[in-house]
């Protein structure tokens, strides 16, 4: 099935793209902030590059913001670092710096940053830098369908169709739904998908998973029809990639 794709940003949690915003500038930090999550963003702001570090070790977000000269750790010195991992080595990082010359530019864009800009900046042009970057290096995450088979998610009117038939889901299974088809293949733990549906304040046992994994098979897949989700003993689910495939 060939639709079109509408591209815009929604305020869902389960499909908002997340932005780490690394920034010891307090007054700069919460105006991103304010900006970013305005635009419908997922934001978390950090002030130490060696915080910037850890965080981006526990769960890549979809972008980096990250300011030059940091307390702990260089931003430049995360970009480099973030270069040389295989999980990270593709993450869209826009620099930020007071530091204009050609030559430092030069430096920022050659340890793997995307994109580069100077302070005072104007606030429209980096939304649309950032819009720009997730355009091209995550479309599933501002695309308003994801489809996979005869399995379509729309997340404007919320509804799931699998074939001819629609499939009733409680608000949590469209969500655990929405985030497995973001990235087909790709083994999420219990605990990553407690973090990516119910956020990470929430004090749910990861045993909860199980039960509205469960609930989801059970709406998606009727007599012989093929169940789309993929159990990983040991380590939790994925949508299976094979799904819909010849």
């Amino acid at each position: 099935m060939n639709q079109a794709r509408r591209e815009t940003v929604r305020t869902n949690a389960a499909s908002a793209p997340r932005i780490l915003v690394v920034e010891d500038e307090q007054d700069l930090a919460v105006l991103l902030t304010y900006n970013l999550e305005a635009e419908g963003y997922v934001v978390e702001s950090v002030e130490r590059g060696d915080e910037a570090e850890l965080r981006l070790a526990e769960n890549p977000p979809d972008l980096v913001i990250l300011d030059w000269m940091l307390p702990g750790v260089s931003g430049l010195e995360i970009c480099r670092r973030l270069r040389a991992r295989e999980t990270t080595r593709t993450l869209p990082v826009i620099m930020v710096t007071a530091r204009g010359e050609e030559a430092e530019r030069v430096r920022g864009l050659s340890v793997g940053a995307d994109d580069y800009v100077v302070k005072p900046f104007s606030v429209p042009e980096l939304m649309a830098r950032v819009r720009a970057l997730l355009r091209r290096s995550r479309p599933e995450r501002i695309a308003d369908r994801l489809a996979a088979g005869d399995l379509d998610l729309d997340r404007e009117t919320r509804r799931v169709r699998r074939g001819n038939r629609d499939i009733h889901l409680g608000p949590t299974e469209f969500r655990l739904l929405e985030y497995l088809l973001e990235k087909p293949g790709r083994v999420f733990t219990r605990a990553q998908l407690l973090d990516g549906v119910w956020g990470q304040a929430a004090e749910i046992d990861e045993r909860t998973v199980d039960v509205h994994v469960g609930r989801l098979r059970k709406a998606l897949s009727r007599g012989r029809e093929r169940d789309p989700i993929r159990t990983v003993r040991g380590t939790g689910y994925a949508f299976d990639e094979t799904f819909g495939k010849a």
